[in-house]
């Protein structure tokens, strides 16, 4: 059985996903909300030296949170965890939340990424434009998902070229679950070979990000690093791809935080190095639990999570092929050339 993208490549080709994007292109950044139609189980693994998170210790599951009601990817490094606080106002303003008596209180995990030194505006002084992001693009949310330079991945780069908001689905006939991915990819390392390669390319699906590919020549011995003119020392802290994996099936929290664990396989497959000291790389899974996860339920969950790591790997690549150039960071399509 054939494993195919969804209709729109896309997380939200799984039912009751939303996504919203919001961005100022004068400071270069911007803020991206997965919010879904219902509460979903969900879980976080955090792998990069330099995380930046909010409310990530909720969703252990040993912990009384069992759902949550949104996730928040943001730029702007520690001022862009203010994005939450936008999205918990929206969530709250519209009666959503976990219920504690006779009152909602959103639970709305969120990831940032560094994006500071990136050339735009960031003279905001005492308002950072994070909250009003967010919840322009709450009221934006829908089914379609901009890809490149939108939301959270508006100012992101790689080693060696423009990094962006990326995108995959798929459907696995096997266990009949929907799995898609959302990746602002920022990486330290880079996400090419050194003749523009995508280290991503043996995932790719019907040409999403521009293929067929294939290398022209070896691959680099040693990882990339530290490449772009515009960053020529690693920045700790200045880095970070944050993304979050979403399926159909019912999973319980644990079962969520290996789902998680296994899509940050993904950044491995698509990002060479990965998880370095100065990447604060976090992934986020959640669960909309209308699918049944068929018996063997580890083997399912082990099969989701391997095709959760290729959408995740796919995302990567889609974004940084979406991109366009921004200031002294050039689109991979205008560097290396290809269509």
């Amino acid at each position: 059985m054939t494993i195919r993208p969804g209709p729109r490549n896309s997380i939200t080709d799984i039912a009751g996903i939303l996504v919203g994007q919001a961005e100022d292109l004068a400071v270069r950044s911007g803020v991206t909300v997965l919010l879904p139609e219902m509460r979903c189980a969900a879980a976080v693994d955090v792998r990069g030296g330099a995380p930046g998170t909010r409310d990530t210790d909720a969703l252990d599951p040993t912990c009384l949170v069992e759902a949550i009601d949104a996730v928040v990817l943001s730029g702007g490094s520690v001022h862009g965890l203010e994005a939450a606080s936008g999205v918990v106002a929206w969530l709250a303003a519209h009666g959503r939340g976990h219920p504690v008596g006779s009152v909602r209180v959103p639970i709305v995990p969120a990831a940032i990424l560094f994006d500071l030194t990136n050339g735009g505006d960031k003279g905001w002084g005492d308002t950072p434009p994070y909250r009003a992001l967010a919840l322009a693009a709450c009221d934006a949310a829908g089914t379609e998902v901009r890809q490149g330079n939108a939301g959270a991945g508006t100012g992101a780069k790689t080693a060696t070229c423009k990094g962006g908001l990326g995108t995959a689905s798929a459907f696995d006939p096997e266990t009949g679950v929907t799995i898609g991915a959302l990746v602002a990819a920022n990486p330290v390392g880079a996400v090419t070979m050194p003749d523009g390669t995508f280290w991503a390319w043996p995932w790719e699906q019907e040409r999403e990000f521009g293929g067929p590919h294939r290398p022209t020549g070896p691959a680099e011995p040693e990882p990339v690093l530290f490449r772009h003119p515009a960053s020529p020392q690693p920045e700790p802290g200045g880095n970070t791809t944050i993304g979050i994996v979403a399926v159909d099936a019912a999973l319980t929290k644990a079962e969520a935080q290996r789902l998680a664990i296994m899509a940050q396989d993904g950044l491995a497959r698509a990002i060479r190095p990965v998880h370095t000291p100065m990447d604060g790389d976090t992934i986020f899974a959640l669960a909309t639990g209308a699918v049944k996860l068929p018996e063997p339920r580890s083997v399912a969950l082990a099969r989701i999570g391997a095709i959760a790591a290729d959408c995740v790997a796919r995302a990567i690549a889609c974004g940084v092929w979406h991109a366009e150039t921004l200031g002294p960071h050039t689109a991979w399509r205008e560097k290396y050339g290809k269509p």
